[in-house]
């Protein structure tokens, strides 16, 4: 696998389409940062890491549903960086997602956060996808 990253989007991607409560996904420490975002920011229900069953172990995320009609908390999930053509960004330039209702995900020097986070510290970095 050439890009972790879109694989993880994609894994719950699917999950999301396939209307499934909780998804597992081959777990490393860029995707556990993500993870932990995205349910700071509200976007996931819960999440677990479970170390054990493969060396790396796995991350099993609870996906947040609307409780009336049954609609998911993330819309869309986009990669913007990808292996082939990095997209970087200083924090005077940092992306707005959707006006400030999105956020995207930088990997920054300081470590992973989101582009409000980014633009308080006054830091940019490698922009890793949209969320909205």
């Amino acid at each position: 696998m050439t890009d972790p990253i879109a694989d993880y989007l994609t894994r719950l991607r699917n999950a999301i389409k396939a209307n499934h409560r909780v998804v597992e996904i081959p777990a490393s420490n860029l995707k556990k940062e993500i993870t932990k975002i995205l349910f700071e920011q509200g976007y996931i229900l819960n999440y677990k890491f479970v170390e054990g069953q493969t060396p790396s172990g796995i991350i099993k995320i609870a996906l947040k549903y609307d409780p009336v009609d049954h609609v998911n908390a993330i819309k869309a999930l986009k990669r913007v960086s990808r292996p082939g053509l990095r997209q970087y960004t200083g924090y005077k330039d940092m992306p707005r997602v959707l006006n400030g209702m999105g956020i995207a995900i930088l990997s920054t020097s300081q470590g992973v956060m989101t582009n409000k986070a980014a633009r308080e510290k006054k830091i940019g970095g490698e922009v890793l996808c949209y969320i909205y």
